[in-house]
């Protein structure tokens, strides 16, 4: 006779209620300020005062800010192509069992526990144009200096948070390879199929859940960078590399325009909430039910 399990239900909300307490508090609580301030002028000392949708008229009316929004996407985009197909593929290798695999990829995750800062300050020094290695590199950098145009400043940015970054989703993916069944790979096997055919037709799509959250990830992330502009090219050069993030700390921090600035905190939320909804809706993963739920 088989026994049943009875009494299995979800969690109370009792369970999440520290951690619903603590989002609304440092989440909603100064998103929902930061809305309301949008539709006001303040700059940062006299008690704001309420213009209606005058800061979002300029949003739209500026030139340097619909160029940023552009940007963000662009930058967004590339580091999801550039990340992905990367960290797939180290995250698949990290999951094998190759000699050595847990030495190197313990080398490999050293950029993850560094912060944005730190990493932008180290490779700020070695591209420097004058000391760093483009300066002694010409055959490769040209004049050696990759801030000095906006095609090679933003390839700079790419490869800086695809190098901090990629680390976290490979770790995804190393995750999310090891919790593939081996039969699959077995009965793959017995069938006469070689690794590139078992990686495209049994890795791959096992990693489906896991490359629709490693994306949402990157498109959350990407659209908020900022640290890494501020240190690497200061927006520069002139504009071509101010995104909306950057931007939004020049309005409210050095033009003291905080209901600007405000709007554009709005407007990046709301570009990465309709971003991540398509990316879940293309994808159908809000119509996927875990088999344990419940449990």
């Amino acid at each position: 006779m088989t026994p049943t399990v009875t009494g299995v239900s979800r969690p109370g909300f009792a369970w999440a209620a520290p951690a619903a307490v603590f989002f609304g508090f440092f989440a909603l609580l100064p998103l929902v300020l930061v809305a309301v301030l949008s539709f006001a002028h303040w700059d940062g000392l006299s008690a704001p005062r309420f213009t209606g949708l005058d800061n979002w008229n300029k949003l739209f009316d500026d030139p340097v800010m619909l160029k940023s929004l552009g940007l963000s996407v662009l930058l967004t985009g590339l580091g999801v192509a550039v990340q992905t197909p990367l960290s797939i593929l180290l995250g698949v290798w990290a999951a094998g069992p190759q000699r050595n695999r847990a030495v190197l990829s313990a080398i490999y995750f050293v950029p993850l526990l560094l912060s944005a800062a730190a990493v932008s300050v180290l490779w700020r020094a070695v591209l420097d144009p004058n000391f760093g290695v483009p300066a002694h590199a010409e055959w490769l950098f040209g004049d050696g200096n990759l801030f000095g145009a906006q095609s090679s400043a933003i390839g700079v940015l790419v490869f800086v948070s695809a190098w901090q970054f990629t680390p976290l989703h490979t770790l995804i993916y190393q995750g999310a390879a090891r919790a593939v069944p081996r039969v699959l790979y077995q009965a793959a096997q017995i069938d006469g199929a070689g690794r590139v055919r078992q990686f495209f037709h049994i890795t791959l799509p096992q990693l489906r859940n896991s490359i629709i959250t490693s994306t949402i990830l990157m498109v959350v992330g990407g659209l908020t960078t900022f640290d890494t502009v501020l240190i690497l090219t200061q927006g520069g050069p002139g504009t071509d590399t101010t995104i909306s993030a950057y931007y939004m700390y020049q309005k409210a921090f050095k033009n003291f325009d905080y209901g600007t600035a405000s709007a554009i905190g709005v407007l990046l939320v709301l570009v990465a909430t309709v971003i991540s909804l398509i990316v879940v809706r293309l994808s159908g993963y809000d119509r996927m039910r875990s088999t344990m739920e419940g449990l």
